[in-house]
C-alpha cells in the first residue's frame, strides 16, 4: 500500500507483528518503535484523512436488513424503530455498515484485538471482582484481532455524531475528537515504555479520574453518579427494580417491551434446554467461580431487549438466588458472528460466545468472574455475565461540549490500554509519533464519515416512511 491508498485484501491477509508460535524471540522497544515509525512509508499518517464512498459501496438500507438475519422476527420492527430515531442512534446500530467501510481504508497492518464496535456509548466505570471501580470498554459483541485503526475511527467519529446530536458545532466536535486521539497516542507512547508486567496489571481507576476533573460542578455530579451506582447498580440493587416478591414467590418482572416472559411459559418456569445450556455454561468457569455459583439456584428467566444494536438478538436475564434469598441476576447474550469477520478473518473459537469472552479478558484490565458460554438447543451462541455490575453508562444526551471533552480524553485513553495489553504498542506509538499529524487526519475522517452517517440515516427513514420497512417507536422516557 503506497501513499495510503487503500487495501484490495483483507484485513486478515495484512502483516501483523504478533508473533504465531509460542516462545518465538520477541523483538526489543526500540526495534518495534523503529517498525512502527518505518510504517509511515508505506501508509502515511495523513492518508487517514480521506473518506470516499467505494464505487460498489453497498445500500445503507440494504446492510440494515443484512444485519437483520438471524434475529428475533419479532423485535426488528423495535430494532428499526430505535436506529431511526436520530443519526446517533443509526450509527449505534449500523456496526456493519462501518465495517464494510473502514475495510476499505488504509491501514498499517498492525493488529490488535479490536472492540469492533468501540463508540462512546461503549466505554464506561465497572466494577472488577475485587469491587474496585475501573473504566474500561464494556459491550465487545463484535470483538476480534483486526487493525488497531478500526477501532480509533468508530470511536472518533461517534463523538463528532454525538457532538452534533446535542447541539455542538463541528468546530468542538473536532477539538473533541482531537482530544480523544491525543490521549490515545500520548498514553500509547507511554504504555509502549511500560514493563509488561506493569501495563498487564495496569487499570483507570473512575474515582483517579473523577479527581482530575477541575470543573467543580462536573466532578460533583460524577461523585453522586459513582455513590448511586455502588448502592443501586448490583444484584442487590437491581432486585426491588425487576424482581416481584409481592406473592412469596420471587419473579422477573414484566416491563414491555423491554422485559418479557415468553409465551406460554408461565413465570418460574425454566425450560429443561435453558437448563442443560446453563449447565454447560458453568463448565466455562473456573473451578472456584463454578463453586460460587453453585451456592445460587435458578428462579426465573425472561426475555430482555437490550440496546439498539443488539435489538432482535436473543437475550435473556436469569434470576437466582440462594437458600437465604440472597439474589444474582446475570445476563445472556447471544454471541454472532463479528461483523469484523468478513474483512479480518474468521474468529479462532468455534463458539461466539467464547469469542467474546477472550474479548472481554485481553480488552479489560479486570473482567466479570461470571463471563462464560454456552450453546442453545437451537445452534445458537451466548454469554453469561452479572446484568449489572456497578456499571455507570455515560448520559451522553446530557453532556455539553466540556463533559464530552473530558469523556473523549478518558476513551483514547481507555481504548490505548485495550490495544497495548493485546497488541505492540511500542509499534504503534512509533507509527503515531509525537506531532499531532495523525490526530487532524482523524478528525477530519470522523467529521466526514459522521456526513456519510447521516446520510445512510437519511435512507432509512425515508424507507420507513415509505412503507418499505417496518418500524415501531417507543414513547420518550
Amino acid at each position: 500500500m503506497k501513499n495510503g491508498e487503500r487495501s484490495s485484501k483483507p484485513a486478515a491477509q495484512q502483516p501483523t507483528t504478533a508473533s504465531t508460535k509460542a516462545f518465538d524471540c520477541h523483538p526489543r522497544r526500540a526495534e518495534l518503535h523503529a517498525a512502527g515509525k518505518a510504517l509511515r512509508e508505506k501508509c502515511p499518517r495523513s492518508s487517514h484523512a480521506a473518506w470516499e464512498p467505494a464505487a460498489d459501496r453497498p445500500d445503507p438500507l440494504s446492510l440494515v436488513l443484512k444485519a437483520d438475519e438471524g434475529r428475533l422476527p419479532e423485535l426488528l420492527a423495535l430494532r428499526h424503530g430505535r436506529m431511526a430515531v436520530s443519526p446517533f442512534t443509526f450509527y449505534r446500530g449500523s456496526a456493519l455498515a462501518m465495517a464494510v467501510d473502514l475495510a476499505g481504508t488504509p491501514a498499517t497492518g498492525v493488529r490488535v484485538q479490536c472492540g469492533g464496535d468501540s463508540h462512546l456509548v461503549n466505554f464506561r466505570a465497572l466494577a472488577t471482582p475485587e469491587r474496585q471501580v475501573i473504566f474500561a470498554i464494556n459491550d465487545l459483541d463484535e470483538t476480534l484481532p483486526a487493525p488497531w485503526e478500526w477501532d480509533l475511527k468508530r470511536l472518533a467519529t461517534s463523538f463528532v455524531i454525538a457532538c452534533r446530536d446535542n447541539g455542538i458545532g463541528d468546530a468542538d466536535a473536532k477539538d473533541t475528537v482531537l482530544q480523544c486521539i491525543r490521549s490515545y497516542r500520548e498514553h500509547m507512547a507511554e504504555f509502549g515504555e511500560m514493563n509488561v508486567l506493569d501495563l498487564w496489571y495496569h487499570a483507570i481507576e473512575f474515582e483517579t479520574l473523577i479527581s482530575a476533573i477541575e470543573d467543580p460542578a462536573i466532578r460533583r455530579r460524577a461523585i453522586k453518579r459513582l455513590a448511586k451506582a455502588r448502592e443501586t447498580s448490583t444484584s442487590e440493587g437491581i432486585f426491588p427494580k425487576l424482581i416481584d416478591d409481592s406473592g412469596g414467590l420471587p419473579r422477573i418482572k414484566d416491563q414491555l417491551p423491554a422485559i418479557f416472559h415468553w409465551k406460554d411459559h408461565a413465570p418460574e418456569e425454566v425450560d429443561e434446554a435453558l437448563r442443560k445450556g446453563f449447565a454447560q455454561y458453568r463448565e466455562t468457569l473456573l473451578p472456584a467461580h463454578r463453586l460460587l455459583l453453585d451456592r445460587y439456584e435458578i428462579k426465573d428467566v425472561a426475555i430482555k431487549v437490550v440496546g439498539v444494536g443488539s435489538v432482535g438478538t436473543a437475550c435473556m436475564v436469569v434470576f437466582l438466588m440462594t437458600g437465604d434469598g440472597e439474589p444474582l441476576i446475570l445476563q445472556i447474550k447471544e454471541a454472532r458472528a463479528s461483523v469484523l469477520e468478513a474483512y479480518a478473518g474468521k474468529s479462532a473459537f468455534a463458539n461466539h460466545g467464547q469469542r467474546v469472552v477472550n474479548g472481554h479478558r485481553l480488552m479489560q484490565p479486570a473482567s466479570d468472574m461470571f463471563l462464560g458460554w454456552t450453546e442453545g438447543k437451537t445452534g445458537r451462541h451466548y454469554y453469561f455475565r452479572q446484568l449489572r455490575d456497578v456499571k455507570i453508562k455515560p448520559a451522553v444526551e446530557t453532556f455539553g461540549m466540556a463533559e464530552m471533552t473530558i469523556f473523549a480524553d478518558w476513551c483514547g485513553y481507555s481504548l490505548a490500554l485495550s490495544h497495548a495489553r493485546s497488541g505492540e504498542p511500542a509499534m504503534i506509538s512509533g507509527y503515531l509519533g509525537k506531532s499531532d499529524a495523525f490526530d487532524k487526519a482523524i478528525a477530519d475522517f470522523s467529521r466526514a464519515y459522521a456526513d456519510q452517517n447521516e446520510k445512510d440515516h437519511a435512507v432509512l427513514t425515508r424507507a420507513i416512511q415509505d412503507g418499505k420497512i417496518e418500524a415501531v417507536f417507543e414513547e420518550p422516557k
